[in-house]
């Protein structure tokens, strides 16, 4: 611990000059001091791609998390809310009853692009065969971190700069780059997945400033193949032959596309209990003593009508009965439930819980749905096989185990209720499980409680509009984009993979 905390302090050290690089990068006034910056021997530019890497890894994967900052909190105040793991017991109107501010637009695009995607493509640029100091495993992790940032930025906001994107500072910016439809940045992704395995190779040079694996390249490639899969299994019921295609190709060669096989290789931001090292949550929650949070009703009712272990772990129960809070509450009502709702657990809460972006749990429930939906091979056996893996996974995790007849209770697997365990096991990976009941509309959401006040003509939120830095900037490439969206930039429109 003592070695990843010093490697993030480090980081925070070149922090100005990764942000003053990533504003040149997409901004047409600064273009010509960072080109200068680019080539001046001395210029911090130089800098080992090791720290790049860490500042990236920490900025990306807190942001994803929860960023502690206030109307920003795309984790908490949007996709936790959004899809009933937690409720509001106060500020209703910051996200519980559906509305948004202009600045979780704005922030998270600015943020995944600034601060992550331009020190990935840095890294790119830097370690390629032709760049500056070559690096197939290098590469190869930035390959991964940039595919899965742009996963978030996607499946968010829909189509999105990509091909012209983290292009501003290239001997032909481009600063204003055109978006590119869903379907063809998910092929990309995929793509790009792939060659992140290709390159990753556990013979190869060693990487420092690795904060999520340590620098185990293996569990890297694990990574990479387990993410890949998630995208196949996500566009399957658009590009059913190229999924299935995909699906085959991992699990038919083990040894060249390895997997996720135990929890250990979940795939994690490590952090530390050393601010400003610590888990967002705990940054927000007990630094900053915000109690705005308790577990949602929907949740806690779920978990206890299947005697579910998980719920003294995600909760911790105020008074002698589990109580959840209902989403949508007004102030004045959702303020009783402080003190008798379930606060979170403290293995979310603590300095050093590790931030998720991938587990083991959910790579199980992934292969449990490509089985039922007929996507791989061995149907309604390798189904219930894959789900029961995927639910004891997910309960190990935290160091409980199925009680005595759980599976028998949860009775025939459906694909229904595959997506139901996804989304327990998703608890706390908010953004996720909300991006999965667009997709498919699991879990069916109880009806609102009738004191409930929602935004949004009611409607869950399908995406997020984009923020008005686009308007200002980039209109026209803007405008194209919401037309392959479908037409309108709203809270409203879905995404080109939901099924329903």
């Amino acid at each position: 611990m003592k070695n990843i905390n010093s490697l993030k302090m480090k980081a925070f050290t070149i922090k100005n000059w990764l942000v003053a690089a990533g504003i040149a990068a997409l901004s047409g006034g600064c273009t010509g001091s960072f080109d200068s910056m680019n080539t001046d021997p001395n210029s911090p530019t130089t800098i080992s791609p090791q720290y790049l890497l860490t500042y990236g890894l920490e900025k990306s994967i807190d942001r994803y998390w929860g960023s502690n900052t206030r109307f920003e909190r795309l984790n908490l105040d949007a996709g936790e809310l959004w899809i009933q793991h937690l409720g509001r017991n106060i500020y209703s109107n910051e996200g519980d009853n559906y509305e948004a501010s202009q600045a979780l637009m704005l922030n998270n695009w600015q943020s995944f692009f600034n601060d992550s995607q331009l020190n990935f493509q840095r890294i790119l640029t830097i370690t390629d065969e032709k760049g500056t100091a070559p690096n197939a495993n290098y590469y190869g992790v930035a390959l991964v971190m940039r595919t899965w940032v742009f996963m978030i930025l996607t499946d968010v906001f829909g189509a999105i700069p990509y091909s012209e994107a983290l292009k501003g500072s290239t001997g032909t910016p481009i600063l204003t780059p055109k978006y590119d439809s869903q379907d063809k940045v998910y092929e990309q992704m995929l793509a790009d997945l792939k060659t992140a395995n290709e390159k990753l190779s556990v013979t190869g040079p060693a990487i420092s400033g690795d904060i999520v694996y340590n620098g185990s390249i293996l569990k890297w490639k694990k990574f990479a193949n387990s993410l890949r899969l998630r995208l196949a299994n996500r566009q399957a019921a658009k590009k059913p032959a190229e999924s299935r295609a995909i699906m085959k190709e991992i699990l038919a060669s083990p040894d060249t596309y390895p997997i996720f096989t135990s929890n250990d290789d979940n795939a994690s931001l490590k952090t530390t209990t050393s601010r400003p090292s610590n888990n967002e949550w705990n940054e927000t929650m007990i630094w900053g003593s915000r109690t705005d949070w308790n577990l949602s009703k929907t949740l806690v009712d779920k978990l206890l009508s299947l005697n579910d272990p998980r719920l003294d772990v995600y909760g911790i129960k105020q008074g002698s009965a589990w109580l959840g809070v209902p989403n949508g509450l007004p102030d004045a009502i959702a303020t009783t439930y402080l003190s008798s709702a379930a606060k979170i657990g403290a293995a979310f809460t603590k300095a050093e819980a590790p931030e998720l972006v991938m587990t083991l749990s959910e790579l199980y429930l992934i292969l449990a749905e490509a089985a039922i939906d007929g996507d791989i091979d061995g149907g309604a056996t390798a189904a219930k096989d894959y789900f029961e893996k995927g639910v004891s996974a997910s309960m190990a995790q935290y160091g409980v185990t199925p009680p005595a007849g759980y599976f028998t209770g949860i009775g025939t697997v459906t694909r229904e209720k595959i997506l139901d365990q996804k989304w327990i096991s998703l608890f706390a990976q908010g953004v996720e499980a909300w991006t999965e009941w667009r997709r498919t509309g699991y879990p069916v959401l109880p009806a609102r409680d009738p004191r409930s006040v929602f935004a949004n003509d009611g409607v869950l939120p399908t995406r997020l509009p984009y923020p008005g830095s686009e308007a200002s900037l980039n209109a026209v490439n803007m405008k194209e984009g919401i037309q392959l969206n479908g037409g309108t930039d709203d809270f409203k429109t879905k995404l080109w993979w939901a099924e329903k």
